[in-house]
């Protein structure tokens, strides 16, 4: 699928790290971004920067989705790039206590729940559009796994779960929406610079990214949004999990 002045895109957790990079990049190509996210400030600020649009969304609320949606589409709706997300740490039993219910909850709520309310809801909208190009192509839906889907860690029982649910949603989602001409496909990436990793103190960042086998560094959020678009315009990705990682394998901790 072509980008162009004639795309509205939709990125969620598009504020910050690896949305705020997908954003830049689809609107440095002429689609109109707007942007899902629960930071209004941030999202603002970056919509105007690139000449998008904000709407303040949380995903784990259907109805919030519903109406962002229904306010976001300037251009028809062809893109989706979900990157909303949270990754609070917590063991299974932890201090002789279980893992907080409400706090798994939370995780799967936003993580995988959120993930599906926005690409049900996009999907719905880019199926009563008007195909494009010559495979007849109405959009292009990409979500964020993680490589914690295939090697949690200690504590990442929660968030091992939620990403584990959007890759097994990856394959059956492609093959529904395969008669209205949408594709699907998810990135799993690795240990990339973001917002919660620039938090840490910079020899831990060089710690981490010295595990990655090649190159050897935390990954740049701009090299997933090249990714992403990449998706984008090549019609034959679809129904795959595709790992930015730089082969690296988790270890326990």
């Amino acid at each position: 699928m072509q980008i162009s002045s004639q795309t509205g895109a939709v990125v969620t957790g598009g504020a910050s790290g690896l949305g705020a990079a997908v954003a830049r990049d689809l609107a440095a190509r002429g689609a109109h971004v707007t942007i899902f996210d629960r930071n209004a400030e941030a999202g603002r600020a970056l919509a105007e920067e690139i000449g998008g649009s904000f709407r303040e969304v949380d995903v784990s609320d259907d109805e919030s989705v519903a109406a962002g949606f229904a306010e976001a589409r300037p251009a028809p709706l062809r893109i989706l790039v979900n990157c909303a997300g949270i990754g609070p740490a917590a063991k299974t039993v932890s201090r002789g206590e279980p893992h907080d219910a409400a706090l798994f909850a939370r995780v799967i709520g936003v993580n995988l729940i959120g993930s599906f309310h926005c690409a049900a809801r996009a999907a719905a909208i880019m199926a009563a559009s008007e195909p494009v190009g010559e495979d007849g192509e109405r959009g292009v839906i990409i979500s964020t796994a993680s490589v914690a889907a295939f090697e949690g860690q200690v504590g990442q029982v929660a968030y091992s779960a939620s990403k584990g649910g959007i890759v097994g949603m990856t394959l059956p989602m492609a093959r529904d929406l395969a008669q209205h001409g949408i594709r699907v496909v998810t990135i799993a990436p690795g240990l990339f610079r973001t917002p919660l990793l620039q938090g840490l103190p910079e020899e831990v960042q060089e710690s981490l990214g010295a595990q990655v086998p090649f190159p050897s560094r935390l990954g740049d959020p701009a090299e997933y949004a090249a990714l992403a678009r990449h998706i984008v315009e090549n019609p034959m990705l679809n129904g795959e999990v595709i790992r930015l990682d730089g082969a690296i394998r988790m270890a326990p901790r």
